[in-house]
């Protein structure tokens, strides 16, 4: 093997172990020497590819938001090559951005659930350093797509829109993040969290459970952010409109 080759597999091995135990016990509770036990590396290994555990919780997201970001905007470009200059529909434009998204949990060379419950839980809870990161990473991406629901949605005013975005990026957020949250609220463990945290017997365990987690989250998430984007505008809009 290549030493060029070995520092690429050693590299792409402390990212999964700490894309892997960053999910599990956040970025506070996360320790270098939790990763590099792990990984199966020496400190000196993780700060010559990193240089900083907050270097390697960046390049952690980057190598899937780059994927991620890449895809919604080929997405949103073959739709409206399609439409041929009309206005897309609000369904249209959700699915490219969210459902994009929830896709990553069926394929776990994307990252799957872990990813994706990594991602909400950081989005939750975000250090100042990896929020600046992520206005960066997302700039070009909510730019395009806040234009094509401006588009989509001509009689909602924009603030409105901007708002309505902004509460189903946070539902996203707490619903990939896993059922903390909802445990919290229910006050007991349903069947249902149940089922949202353990994989069928009849699917299988591992990558088949999470893969059909990742499906039923999207179906019972994207009907839920379609019918907060097409609810009435309150009282006080649509009086300013009339």
């Amino acid at each position: 093997m290549s030493e060029t080759k070995a520092n690429l597999d050693t590299r792409e091995r402390i990212l999964d172990v700490a894309e892997r135990l960053f999910m599990a016990h956040g970025y506070e509770g996360t320790s270098m020497r939790m990763i590099t036990g792990a990984a199966e590396v020496n400190l000196a290994a993780v700060n010559y590819h990193f240089g900083s555990k907050e270097a390697l919780l960046r390049d952690v997201f980057r190598r899937r938001l780059a994927w991620l970001n890449g895809e919604r905007l080929r997405a949103l470009d073959a739709l409206e090559k399609q439409a041929d200059g009309a206005p897309l529909k609000p369904s249209q434009v959700l699915e490219a951005f969210f459902g994009t998204l929830l896709r990553m949990g069926e394929d776990e060379s994307l990252g799957g659930m872990t990813f994706l419950r990594l991602l909400g839980r950081t989005l939750t809870e975000p250090a100042e350093f990896i929020r600046t990161f992520f206005a960066g990473e997302y700039a070009e991406v909510i730019e395009r797509y806040k234009r094509a629901l401006f588009r989509a949605l001509p009689d909602v005013p924009r603030a409105e829109i901007v708002w309505r975005l902004h509460f189903m990026l946070g539902a996203m957020s707490y619903a990939i993040a896993g059922t903390d949250v909802l445990q919290v609220v229910t006050g007991c463990e349903l069947n249902e969290l149940k089922e949202l945290n353990e994989p069928d017997e009849s699917a299988g365990a591992g990558v088949a459970g999470n893969r059909d987690e990742a499906v039923r989250l999207a179906e019972r998430l994207m009907p839920f952010l379609l019918g907060g984007l097409r609810a009435p505008l309150p009282h006080f809009i649509q009086e300013n409109l009339q």
